[in-house]
């Protein structure tokens, strides 16, 4: 059975097919700005929502090189031995999907950005136990469910999860205010609200409406 599909690097237009969504069990790779397919900046095929491994990536700089090191990847960035991720930052990059629980092999991270994107469903339980994360920007995705998880994040110094359906905030009581003041802690739990009751958020430093 198909493994691997790659439409990367071509100027294919019209519309991405439907049928892609019956593919189960295929990594998709769909660079869509290196093709033509109509209006595929802003909607995609229903279909699609179905595939466990659909990758829709803005900037892959590197990262269908078999040849080339994590470490080199478009957003990617390793320690002083090029041995573990310190940061990965993929803001604005047309990602979509769920976010595994993989994330959470990421042991030396500091720096995680996956703002401005389209990840959906809930926040993988493991990030909440990447010790190191200093700086955690999941806003403007599609995330639901809790936060809480995040509350044992005890390095963070900013942390932002506004215009996602999430409902359960993380209770953080030793952040450090120091370097982004009101920019520190950010999330949905203004009035008018979205939401038939608004999260409450005891120690934001920021409530968008």
């Amino acid at each position: 059975s198909l493994k691997h599909l790659g439409l990367s690097n071509n100027m294919f237009t019209g519309s991405i097919p439907s049928e892609l969504g019956q593919l189960q069990g295929a990594t998709v790779l769909l660079k869509l700005k290196e093709n033509n397919f109509y209006d595929s900046s802003k909607t995609a095929p229903l279909g699609l929502c179905t595939l466990r491994n659909v990758k829709e990536v803005t900037d892959s700089t590197n990262w269908l090189d078999e040849y080339t090191r994590y470490c080199d990847w478009k957003g990617v960035t390793c320690d002083d031995d090029k041995q573990h991720v310190t940061e990965l930052e993929l803001s604005n990059n047309g990602l979509s999907g769920r976010l595994r629980e993989s994330i959470g092999n990421l042991t030396f991270i500091k720096v995680l950005d996956l703002s401005d994107n389209d990840i959906k469903g809930s926040i993988p339980a493991e990030i909440g136990k990447l010790s190191n994360l200093t700086y955690l920007r999941l806003s403007y995705n599609a995330f639901t469910g809790t936060a809480e998880c995040l509350g044992g994040l005890t390095k963070l110094r900013l942390l932002q999860l506004q215009s996602n359906r999430i409902t359960g905030m993380p209770i953080m009581t030793q952040l450090d205010m120091s370097k982004y003041n009101k920019s520190t802690f950010v999330t949905d739990c203004g009035v008018p609200s979205a939401f038939e009751e608004t999260p409450e958020c005891q120690n934001c430093t920021m409530c968008c409406e």
